[in-house]
Parts: structure tokens; C-alpha cells; sequence
């Protein structure tokens, strides 16, 4: 993931208009937004500094105080900012290939023990690690082959994504921006790069979101989802992490009790049951 951070802080130098921050607009410009030298200029830093810094030469104890006159320049939010800190300051692990992710029993019993709830794990690069029943009746993860259990994979290379989601777009670049943390988080995580790749390759979609930068974690929310069996979902979401692993996150579909998802859901997870009984 060379050159991240470079890639990030021009994209977010190209949102500002000079006008905006008080700076005169007038002359040719060859890019649109800010200059690196009126970056500095307004950051408070020398501009051989802020020109190392997104070439990615900065030292690496570059201090928090710089970092955030940078993001109050360039208006990150709360996760932009967030992330800054981290592609600024990467964790170097080295090449070791990376273990396979462990699901702690008692993670699989409590997915176990919510029953009318839709719940799922997350881990890494958005791999699917676990779920429930009635999550697995919902998505149908159980029939896809391991290496297929990937949200933005699914997103993006499944055919039937676009009838799936409703709301396609969104999730897509929802999918993109919450990956893009996770890339900023593990530099050196060969498996991202590989997926990364793969994904840029088969997808312009992604391809193109991918280069928009965006980064945003998705704690919580609504999803729509169009069900082959149970029809139209209204999913409002929570997310958690799980307390011994902050790389995996429990996913739970909440929608209102007595509500029309509700009941969809209860006859979906009692069609599934008989549909399990059955085989």
C-alpha cells in the first residue's frame, strides 16, 4: 500500500476551493483545490516538510500537533483524521504469511444463542468468519466456497449484487471506504493487496472508488435487501467489536420488532429450518 498517504492527501486537497480557507483564487491552476505549499502555508510547517510528508519521507515521528493542523486544514472528519494518524505512522510487521483467523467458541455461541437476530463476524480485508442461522438464511454465506466469503468480493464480482442490494451504490462505496481502513491499518497485509488487485482488475466500479479514497467506518446504519425467498428487508444494523480481537466485528440485523422485516424474518428462518430438516 506504498504512496498511501500521498494518494489520500491529495485527495482531500483537491475538495477545498482557495476561496474557502481565505486564500486567493485567482491564477492558472493545474489541479483543482489546494496547492501543497498552501497546505503548509496554513499548517504552519515549512513546505519541504509538508512535500516529505505526502511523498511519504516524512519523519516518522512526525507529531501528532502537525498531523492534526493538517487535518484542520484539509477539514478531515472524525475517521479521516483517524486515519491519517495511522498511514502516517504505519506499523511495519513484515511479509510473514498471515495465520488463519480463529473464531472463539464463546463468539460462536453467542451468534448461536440470537435466534431472530441476523448476526455474522467480520474479520480482515471484510473475510465473513462466522454467523448464525438465521444470518446465514439471510446471506447465504454457507454455500459459498471460503475463499468467496468476502463482503467487498460479493459486492463487486457477484452478478446478482445489483438485484441483492437495492441500493447498490451505496453499499458499494460503503464496502470500499470501511476497506480502505483496513488497508490503512495493515500496510503490509499481502492477502489486501492481492484482494486489492483482483478487485481493481474485474471491477471499474471499484476501480474507480477505490482511487476516490474515501475512508469511513460503518458502525451502524440501515441496509436494504432484496430476499429470493422473504422479499424486501429493512435491516437497521450494530456493529461490535469483539473485545479480545479488534480486527473482528459482530454485524446483528435489528429491525423493529412487530415490524414487516420482522415477520419476514421469523417465516425466512422457519423456511430455512424446514429447508435443513429436509436435506
Amino acid at each position: 500500500m506504498d504512496g498511501e498517504i500521498g494518494d489520500f492527501l491529495r485527495s482531500r486537497r483537491a475538495r477545498i476551493r482557495p476561496e474557502e480557507v481565505g486564500l486567493p483564487s485567482h491564477g492558472r491552476r493545474r489541479v483543482p483545490g489546494l496547492r501543497r505549499e498552501e497546505v503548509a502555508q496554513l499548517a504552519g510547517v515549512s513546505v519541504d516538510y509538508y512535500i516529505r510528508l505526502e511523498q511519504g519521507r516524512g519523519p516518522g515521528g512526525v507529531s501528532d500537533a502537525v498531523l492534526d493542523a493538517v487535518a484542520r486544514v484539509l477539514r478531515l472528519d472524525e475517521t479521516e483524521h483517524a486515519y491519517l494518524l495511522t498511514v502516517a505512522r504505519p506499523q511495519r510487521k513484515g511479509t510473514a504469511r498471515p495465520s488463519r483467523p480463529r473464531i472463539r467458541p464463546g463468539v460462536q455461541l453467542l451468534l448461536d444463542g440470537m435466534e431472530r437476530t441476523p448476526a455474522f463476524v467480520l474479520g480482515r480485508r471484510m473475510d465473513v468468519l462466522a454467523w448464525n442461522a438465521l444470518g446465514d438464511a439471510v446471506n447465504g454465506f454457507s454455500a459459498l466456497a471460503p475463499a468467496e466469503r468476502n463482503i467487498p468480493r460479493q459486492v463487486f464480482l457477484d452478478a446478482a449484487a445489483g438485484d441483492f442490494y437495492p441500493d447498490w451504490a451505496a453499499v458499494a462505496a460503503q464496502a470500499v471506504a470501511n476497506l480502505r481502513i483496513d488497508a490503512g491499518r495493515h500496510p503490509d497485509d499481502p492477502l489486501m493487496a492481492a484482494l486489492v488487485g483482483e478487485l481493481s482488475v474485474k471491477s471499474t466500479d471499484f476501480r474507480r472508488l477505490w482511487a476516490d479514497h474515501e475512508v469511513k467506518e460503518c458502525a451502524y446504519g440501515t441496509k436494504r435487501i432484496r430476499h429470493p425467498v422473504a422479499g424486501l428487508l429493512t435491516l437497521p444494523y450494530e456493529t461490535l467489536t469483539v473485545p479480545t480481537d479488534p480486527d473482528q466485528t459482530i454485524v446483528a440485523y435489528t429491525p423493529e420488532p412487530g415490524s414487516e422485516t420482522a415477520e419476514r424474518l421469523a417465516l425466512l428462518g422457519s423456511w430455512a429450518t424446514t429447508a435443513r430438516t429436509v436435506k
